[in-house]
């Protein structure tokens, strides 16, 4: 079943620094205003990226989610000022792709999933990295912003 515009009441948008994920958070706003939709912003910690002692370390850990917390705050923030009535802040843990589509959508239901594509200008690996994985796998559509 394709959604029609009234059909969308939640848009989900994951966010982090890379340019394409700045894109999605722009159309998310936009869309989120024209249907007068919930705006739920995300980001997921990925302690992949840490070393051994980094993931021991609670003051370590804290203070990565003290940052990503203040982040998503400010991305809240834009997008109210910006106009969006309703914005939710969602911070996870894990793997981008995976989280999001197997912990994220089915908690907060969405009815769509807005994100960057993969970045390729960038020499780590970002957000939009995974992309094709919730496309493919997202129990909701999935609009790619380039």
């Amino acid at each position: 079943m394709v959604e029609t515009s009234s059909d969308i009441k939640k848009i989900l948008v994951g966010v982090d620094n890379s340019d394409d994920a700045q894109k999605a958070f722009r159309y998310a706003i936009n869309r989120a205003k024209e249907l007068n939709a919930q705006l739920q912003i995300v980001t997921v910690l990925e302690k992949h990226d840490m070393n051994v002692y980094q993931v021991l370390d609670d003051d370590f850990i804290h203070g990565r989610r003290e940052d990503v917390e203040s982040h998503v705050q400010g991305y809240i923030e834009t997008a109210q000022k910006a106009g969006v009535q309703d914005v939710k802040g969602i911070i996870s843990e894990g793997n981008p792709g995976e989280t999001i589509v197997k912990d994220v959508i089915p908690k907060y239901q969405p009815d769509l999933l807005v994100i960057g594509s993969l970045d390729i200008k960038k020499p780590h690996k970002l957000f939009g990295s995974q992309a094709a994985h919730m496309a493919q796998n997202s129990p909701i559509s999935v609009l790619v912003i380039r």
